[in-house]
């Protein structure tokens, strides 16, 4: 459903600048190299994915971030472990937020994620707590292994670094806000939680959380493949 909402609007968009009636808005626009601070529209995720071949213009998309606190390093493509090569990928050691350690990620991913701290993270924290996030807690993107490390499963995203799990947040006051702890808290802690899952699929394909299975009940799993699921 979303590729062909995708091609209608790439045509409707074509038609129209083709008779000059109308000059496209860049976040709409396919051809217009993708900023952080762009609104999120039906064209991002193509975006996107176009960038997973394209080392240079992924890297400079990064950069686009406007909090001067990012700290990343591109990485040669390498296999870490056997089986599982890594291509485009970066070391995000902090961004507008702190880790409580850096990690590897696929340039689209690291991208995905700055989006979703711009555009939804911060947003969320200061309206449902009043406070901006400070640190982020995860349990890490690799892993060369198979879905839940079953022997005849399909890859994880985690195998090519492009998923991310996330655990806890830390406000600038000192509050923290789990996953764990807080995903089925009625307050303001739990509205926060249920809040970042939602509009963490406005930027990644695939979002697990604790109402998916047993095996999400500590963390929110970002991935920038899989089947379009939001769970």
């Amino acid at each position: 459903m979303k590729r062909v909402l995708v091609c209608l609007v790439l045509i409707a968009v074509g038609v129209a600048l083709d008779k000059g009636l109308w000059e496209i808005p860049r976040e709409w626009n396919p051809l217009a190299p993708l900023r952080i601070q762009d609104p999120v529209t039906p064209v991002t995720g193509w975006k996107i994915k176009r960038l997973r071949e394209d080392r240079e213009g992924c890297l400079a998309a990064l950069e686009s971030f406007p909090d001067k606190a990012l700290d990343y390093r591109a990485l040669e493509d390498y296999a870490p472990v056997a089986n599982c090569p890594l291509t485009n990928v970066v070391r995000l050691n902090a961004s507008g937020v702190s880790f409580n350690r850096g990690f590897v990620a696929s340039c689209p991913l690291a991208l995905g994620w700055l989006m979703f701290e711009h555009h939804v993270l911060q947003p969320a924290a200061r309206e449902h707590l009043g406070s901006p996030v400070r640190r982020v807690e995860h349990y890490g993107s690799f892993a060369c292994r198979n879905i839940y490390g079953r022997q005849n499963a399909r890859r994880s995203a985690h195998a090519t670094a492009d998923a991310l799990d996330v655990a806890a947040f830390t406000l600038e006051d000192g509050r923290r806000a789990s996953v764990l702890a807080d995903w089925r808290n009625e307050g303001e802690r739990g509205r926060f939680l249920r809040e970042l899952h939602r509009g963490a699929c406005r930027h990644f394909a695939t979002v697990l959380g604790p109402d998916y299975n047993a095996a999400h009940a500590n963390h929110f799993h970002l991935a920038m493949g899989g089947f379009g699921t939001c769970r």
